[in-house]
């Protein structure tokens, strides 16, 4: 199951991926909940996606699967290996949006208090400011699509402020983290904010006990590998996979 993040439709940021898998594999890439209504519930929580992943897995005959996650859809997965680790056969993170609340450091800390504050923002604002936290410093932000915002783009402000609330205010159990087993790989752009991002997968590794991290030096969170190098990912997929199922293939 492939899940998005919080500004591109999951059917516009996995296609070149699930043809880089090829046949074999059955590949559901799932929208948000988030997104589901014209605004997000009044009782949203990560808990929302957590229930949607699960009844998209049921409602796919996925007994146990192999989860991949980008941005909103990482912290979704995480959220997810939490609840339901005995569903999972292995879990992919891309720059997950959030990896708890405990232990974060004070570049972490303050970056959370500039989210905060950018969500009170116009909306124009407020996305030009997102993306701008999520780079390196010096790296110039992606240009926009020529013509009108497409018609989704009108829910994503009201969706990245439910998910900051949703962050806040859950618990992320390291403990239970801690005893997932199966394998865990991470993707770590070279050109993202690494107060964030690499801080992030440094925090990771010491909680999954078969944790593996894999740089892709060009990339960043708004030119994602899943989508820049299709290829790639596949392939760093596909050995995650073969080695969840003890390197006799899982396709």
């Amino acid at each position: 199951m492939l899940l998005p993040g919080g500004v591109l439709p999951a059917a516009i940021a996995y296609p070149a991926l699930i043809a880089a898998l090829g046949e074999g594999v059955e590949a559901v890439p799932k929208e948000l909940e988030v997104y589901a209504g014209d605004a997000p519930p009044d009782d949203y929580g990560l808990d929302t996606e957590v229930a949607g992943i699960l009844k998209t897995a049921d409602q796919s005959g996925f007994d146990r699967f192999h989860l991949v996650g980008y941005s909103g859809g990482g912290a979704s997965s995480l959220a997810f290996a939490m609840r339901h680790p005995e569903r999972l056969l292995s879990l992919a993170l891309f720059e997950p949006a959030w990896a708890g609340n405990h232990g974060l450091g004070p570049e972490e800390q303050q970056l959370w208090r500039e989210f905060d504050r950018i969500m009170q923002l116009p909306p124009v604002e407020l996305m030009a400011e997102f993306v701008r936290l999520q780079l390196r410093p010096g790296v110039a932000p992606p240009r926009p699509a020529p013509g009108p915002p497409p018609p989704w783009m009108a829910k994503r402000p009201a969706g990245l402020a439910a998910f900051v609330r949703a962050f806040k205010a859950y618990q992320l159990d390291e403990s239970a983290l801690r005893t997932f087993t199966q394998p865990v790989y991470y993707g770590l752009g070279g050109k993202s904010n690494p107060n964030y991002y690499a801080k992030q997968a440094e925090r990771l590794a010491n909680v999954f006990p078969t944790f593996s991290i894999e740089i892709y030096e060009e990339r960043h969170h708004f030119d994602p590998p899943h989508r820049a190098e299709p290829q790639r990912v596949a392939a760093a997929l596909r050995n995650l996979w073969t080695t969840a199922s003890g390197g006799h293939g899982v396709l």
